[in-house]
Order: structure tokens, then sequence, then C-alpha cells
């Protein structure tokens, strides 16, 4: 399984769509057995999702995302974890051993500067 984690530094990401970049985490039998980083190719609408499917991602892992966002991810059969805060390594560590809690909220306004 890849995973793809949204992030500011070490730290996921509150806005996906906004991110710097992506790490990248391959898991099996619930360990992190590769990862690297991608750098974000920027905020277009509707094309991170093809972009992280293009990479091979199977999960996206996020502080925060609109609904339409959610909906790309799906359709393209990347599974969709949100309300996330916290360092990505650790994070994802948690998500492998299927103990990640997150709320699941998705964004419902947008504010762009």
């Amino acid at each position: 399984m890849k995973v793809a984690v949204a992030c500011e530094g070490k730290q996921v990401s509150q806005h996906f769509g906004h991110c710097e970049g992506f790490e990248m985490y391959d898991i099996q039998d619930q360990k992190v057995v590769g990862q690297e980083y991608v750098v974000s190719p920027g905020h277009k609408p509707g094309f991170l999702p093809v972009f992280l499917k293009g990479i091979q991602a199977d999960v996206i892992i996020a502080g925060g995302m609109g609904e339409a966002a959610k909906d790309l991810f799906l359709e393209n059969g990347i599974d969709v974890v949100v309300g996330v805060q916290g360092n990505c390594d650790e994070i994802v560590s948690m998500y492998a051993l299927g103990q990640l809690e997150f709320t699941g909220e998705i964004c419902k306004e947008h504010h762009h500067d």
C-alpha cells in the first residue's frame, strides 16, 4: 500500500491543496518499508487526485480537504483520511497499525488569500 501525506515540513498540512509536498510511504505488514518526498506540482482544481493516482497512491492523509477534492480522490480509487494533525512519520505509523484517530470532517468553506 502506498500512502501519501500532504505535508508542511514534517507536519501534516491542514489544507492538502496548498501543501509544500507529499511524503509517500510504502506500507507492508503494518510497517513502513519505504519513504520518499514528492514536491507538490501546485494547486490546480481537480489535478492533485490524478497526479497522486499517477504515482500510485492508495490513500491520502491530510488535515483538511474540500468535498469536491474528496470525491475526486474516491473516483480515482484513493481512500481519503482527513481531520489529522501531527508529525507525518508518526501519523503514518499509527495508520499502518490501524490506530490513527481522525475526524473525517470535510472543509465546507475555502478562504483563499
